[in-house]
């Protein structure tokens, strides 16, 4: 199972809020997700990003790609 993390876009029309996740890279965009790794509000001046450290570097060892957004936010 080829796990990959990614941002999950929550929020409403206009105001997007993003979750990061680590998910299976056959799972659709807002779809099921393996863990929570953390949240990312570009809405705020500056950006507010809130991450779980040590479980990012877990998923990371284990052989997870973060996708473009994702490893700019990590």
């Amino acid at each position: 199972m080829p796990v990959k993390i990614r941002l999950q876009r929550h929020g409403k029309k206009g105001k997007p809020f993003y979750w990061v996740v680590a998910a299976d890279s056959r799972a659709k965009r807002d779809g099921k997700f393996l863990e929570k790794l953390g949240t990312y509000n570009p809405n705020t001046n500056p950006a507010t990003i809130d991450l779980n450290v040590d479980n990012s570097l877990k998923w990371l060892q284990n052989g997870a790609l973060p996708t473009n957004s994702a490893r700019a936010i990590l």
